[in-house]
């Protein structure tokens, strides 16, 4: 038997001494969910540095002949009595002064592993190669790179300094403020109130989405006067850095460096003020600790949790529950259960991935599926009793769940907002997930699980001609207003607004139990998408004039899963989101099928081809108002002119926008001419053209969404839905027949009855911010994920979903 030292001296070309740049993975095994705290410990390729664990180290011998590991093993210690609980001062994770992650501490242990014959020698020791010395060293004393990319510890984003506070305009007109004593200048709160640094008014905050809070006097007076700061009283001291300065047009808390400036104007004496009251950062880390997140979570009844196979939880990341939630509903799917579980096993994933198997979405789907769906990590947790006389471990109702730093990783590379901490909007993942799933089945689109969701619309448009048009796209959701005049307890509300004007009259507050939302049925959503809607300004190439046409939609296909979005969040004047408070009342069958498209009729005539004629003009114009509200803010006047030309005049946030992106253009200093508008076409960024594109949308409209937004995508996903005349308007209409429309023959299509299977819920005042948590039925009842926590369902929330999905019965 050959000496374990000699064999692994005769080995030592196969091991390397990690560079600086090299990514080094030694949290998390690549093909599964297995640490270095896992039974068999993690063992660490000391040629390409990828981890792997006990079941699986022996696949990556056989792929790359690479025998040389390092073995890394973590044994939970004894801590002599419990540790105290601290309140966090930053809203953080493992770090000082943030949330106490409870993790107890560990032994690390090492040797070297030499395949295939598992020979072991112990690490250190200086009888070992220098080399194998210097790479496991290496090895073990750099940040992995599963820490690098998903830090557990994540804090609140740095300030920025505002855009606006350096030449921001104050206007002098005897305003002093005094010390204390202050009150809203439209309404009598006395608290939550925000001092706008332009004029000095004194306003309250914002609504909360249960009713507290502010009237909205202080966001309401920057829509009027386009006033961009404000700075929160009661949050003032000498620490002006700690003061809470808010940017409306940035949308944003940011620093103001000249604040005791700003304040002295109002004859503000900063040094002698006491803090109050909370900042915004500090009332979002309030709410993270003490909000009740009532019936969405079911906080307070009494649920059974469930462990086994397709009962397994995520680990929350750090505001990762929009991607926990989504993902528990997707692989509840056939397609998704089939495409990366049934029909495909983690060695399979394996062989086929690239060298670095982290970065293949095939490989970490695969193994997210299985570690959702196998039940091998959805057992209940074992809790040792911390204290040095414990002699045995317990078990615990809860399990630890799976953290998804890999699939998260991977799906983020190609769309940088996910890569961050902040919370995200749960549609756009999910239509940005199905987007690169479907790019990554391209070469075989019959193995794409995307396509159960994908679908076709047609939009038929009735020029007054009494000529018609037909425009189609596909989607793979659909999305739905909320008629609010549709409520059926029309009564309720009424006596309710009545009772709240009364309480608001006295300067009392309404409590959570008082509120009354409006109720509205989804067949009312429903029917409010195919109804005929009119378009004003519509190009007839028959009448060869701007006219007034009637649109009607209808679906095209029908598919395996409906996923239906309920347009909770509406945008106001200037950009603001607005959640409406209401609830929708969703059936557990639904039937579309009257919902389904006609095509074209015999004895319709169809739209000529044709294009607008070009119009009479020259220089395109700026609206005034968002010219001077620039100019007012110290922004040149070409300058403003040209960023509300090359945002079609959308708003004063748009143009800022702009104008921040380009005023090192080289030509900015250029004057106005009609060639302006094509080239603010060609300045599009293409890459965000194609991101449009890939939810759904036309070209056309795409690049004139990302014109109106300044090219945010988010913004310019909501200015088509809330534009949906912007589709066809704004274009030629022309015959169905001349046009290449998307072919529906690759879709799945059957019957329009859908049962219900699956809720995504959001609670909270934007998609930014708050938590989703995820429904499912499962074994024939409704199952609760709220991250890696998962129960039976007693009350699940089915009126308070933000998507639903919907499974085609007899699919």
């Amino acid at each position: 038997m050959i000496d374990p030292m000699d064999l692994l001296r005769s080995k030592l070309s196969r091991v390397r001494i990690p560079e600086p740049t090299n990514r080094i993975y030694k949290q998390e095994c690549c093909l599964s969910f297995e640490t270095p705290r896992s039974e068999g410990g993690l063992f660490i390729d000391m040629c390409t540095f990828l981890a792997f664990g006990k079941d699986y180290v022996g696949w990556n011998y056989e792929k790359t002949g690479n025998p040389v590991y390092l073995h890394i093993k973590l044994t939970k210690k004894l801590v002599p009595e419990d540790r105290p609980s601290k309140k966090p001062t930053l809203l953080a994770i493992g770090v000082d002064g943030g949330f106490d992650n409870n993790e107890p501490e560990h032994e690390e242990t090492h040797s070297i592993i030499i395949l295939p014959d598992y020979a072991s020698l112990p690490f250190p020791s200086v009888e070992l190669p220098e080399k194998v010395r210097l790479a496991a060293d290496a090895i073990i004393h750099t940040e992995g790179a599963e820490r690098k990319e998903q830090l557990a510890a994540w804090t609140v984003d740095k300030k920025q300094t505002s855009a606006y506070a350096e030449n921001l305009q104050q206007i002098d007109n005897g305003v002093i403020i005094p010390p204390s004593g202050w009150k809203c200048a439209k309404c009598e709160k006395t608290d939550n109130l925000w001092l706008n640094l332009t004029d000095g008014m004194i306003l309250c905050g914002r609504k909360n989405w249960d009713g507290t809070g502010g009237n909205n006097h202080a966001v309401e007076h920057y829509k009027e006067t386009g006033y961009p700061l404000a700075v929160k009283l009661g949050t003032i001291t000498a620490d002006l850095e700690a003061a809470d300065v808010y940017s409306y047009p940035e949308d944003d808390s940011v620093l103001d460096p000249l604040l005791a400036q700003h304040l002295a104007f109002f004859g503000i004496d900063f040094s002698s003020l006491q803090k109050t009251e909370m900042t915004t950062a500090e009332r979002e880390l309030d709410q993270n600790t003490n909000f009740d997140w009532n019936r969405i979570q079911e906080s307070g009844e009494e649920v059974e949790p469930l462990f086994g196979p397709g009962y397994t939880g995520l680990v929350n990341l750090g505001n990762s529950c929009y991607l926990a939630a989504t993902m528990q509903v997707v692989f509840s799917t056939r397609s998704f259960t089939a495409r990366y579980y049934m029909n495909q096993n983690l060695k399979k994933a394996f062989e086929v991935a690239p060298a670095d198997p982290t970065v293949d979405l095939n490989m970490q789907l695969t193994k997210l599926a299985h570690g959702l769906l196998s039940g091998k990590y959805s057992v209940p947790a074992l809790e040792n009793n911390e204290k040095a006389n414990a002699a045995t471990p317990t078990t615990t109702a809860k399990q630890e769940g799976i953290p998804p730093r890999m699939f998260k990783a991977v799906i983020a590379a190609s769309h940088p907002e996910f890569t961050s901490m902040r919370q995200q909007d749960a549609l756009e993942f999910f239509l940005h997930f199905l987007d690169q799933v479907e790019r990554a089945n391209a070469v075989s689109p019959v193995l794409d699980p995307a396509r159960s969701f994908k679908f076709g619309i047609e939009d038929r448009i009735l020029c007054s001609s009494g000529k018609v048009a037909y425009n189609r796209r596909h989607d793979y959701i659909l999305s739905l207003n909320i008629p609010l005049h549709e409520a059926t307890n029309k009564g309720e509300l009424e006596a309710f607004n009545k009772m709240r004007a009364e309480k608001l009259a006295e300067g009392k507050e309404v409590s959570g139990d008082e509120i009354v939302r409006p109720r509205v049925p989804l067949e009312a959503c429903l029917a409010s998408f195919s109804a005929p809607e009119e378009i004003h300004d519509f190009y007839s190439t028959a009448l060869k004039a701007k006219t007034t046409a009637l649109k009607t939609a209808g679906l095209t296909s029908f598919p395996d899963y409906l996923v239906l979005h309920m347009r909770k969040f509406v945008m106001e004047a200037g950009w603001v989101p607005k959640k409406l408070d209401v609830y929708v009342d969703v059936p557990d069958i639904i039937d579309i099928s009257h919902m389904r498209g006609k095509g074209h009729q015999v004895g319709e005539e169809l739209l000529p081809d044709g294009v607008p004629e070009k119009e009479e003009s020259s220089i395109p114009s700026a609206n005034e108002d968002i010219v001077a509200q620039l100019v007012s803010m110290g922004f040149n006047h070409l300058h403003c002119q040209k960023a509300a030309i090359y945002t079609s005049n959308a708003g004063i946030e748009e143009a800022m926008n702009w104008l921040l992106s380009h005023m090192d253009d080289p030509d900015i200093n250029n004057p106005i001419s009609d060639g302006h508008k094509s080239e603010t076409s060609s300045n599009i960024d293409q890459s965000k053209v194609d991101t449009l594109i890939s939810f759904g949308f036309q070209e056309e409209i795409a690049r004139k969404a990302l014109k109106a937004s300044g090219g945010d995508i988010e913004k310019a996903t909501d200015w088509i839905f809330s534009n949906p005349e912007a589709s066809v308007s704004s274009m030629d209409a022309t015959t169905s027949d001349t046009q290449p429309v998307p072919s529906v023959a690759d879709l799945p299509d059957g019957g329009g009855r859908y049962r219900l299977v699956g809720i995504v819920s959001h609670i909270g005042t934007s998609t930014q911010c708050g938590h989703y948590v995820a429904h499912v039925v499962k074994d024939g009842r409704w199952v609760i994920f709220n991250d890696n926590k998962v129960a039976a369902s007693i009350n699940p929330p089915k009126d308070m979903g933000y998507l639903y999905f919907f499974e085609r019965l007899g699919s």
